[in-house]
């Protein structure tokens, strides 16, 4: 599955996203290609330490290198290679529907995708009937920018949190 983790600026929670849903594929041996990107870049930019010290707070997160992260505006080659686009937040979902309608039936907010989820239905369903919704602010996850390192790490735990339940949801779907 080819993913793409979408936020704002590309500095925080797509980054966030986008490292634990790394560790989610190799620890349970998924096939995952997992990409980051923003709505509203200033490209080429690291992380914040804020961001870095939050996943390094995360025990199971395991080893990465944090430095190499640079922000990447999305774009229509991301949108064309993913198989899912994975945003905090509702905007995000409405950004992709405006400048990539092609994107529009697989670009979701995360918690708004588990929240939907349903044993008896394929991953690939889900995502359809979920894209086909309201994006709702509801399950926004809010962004941490300018925050202290504590809403920081609030941040973390929260997508630490929806990224084992997104793993969790797709190990069960055998096409993945």
């Amino acid at each position: 599955m080819k993913i793409v983790t979408l936020c704002t600026g590309n500095v925080a929670r797509s980054v966030m996203l986008g490292y634990m849903l790394t560790t989610l594929s190799e620890v349970n041996g998924l096939d995952w290609q997992v990409r980051t990107a923003g709505t509203h870049v200033v490209e080429g930019s690291a992380m914040s330490s804020r961001t870095r010290d939050a996943l390094l707070s995360l025990e199971d997160l395991g080893e990465h290198r944090y430095g190499a992260h640079r922000s990447h505006q999305l774009d229509g080659g991301d949108v064309e290679w993913a198989d899912v686009i994975l945003t905090s937040e509702a905007n995000h979902v409405n950004f992709v529907r405006r400048e990539y309608p092609s994107g529009a039936t697989k670009t979701v907010v995360l918690a708004q995708l588990l929240s939907e989820s349903t044993p008896d239905v394929t991953f690939d369903e889900q995502l359809h009937q979920v894209a086909l919704m309201t994006p709702s602010g509801f399950f926004d996850v809010d962004d941490p920018a300018g925050g202290d390192q504590a809403t920081y790490n609030a941040c973390a735990a929260r997508l630490w949190s929806l990224s084992q339940a997104f793993a969790s949801v797709v190990a069960h779907d055998e096409s993945y």
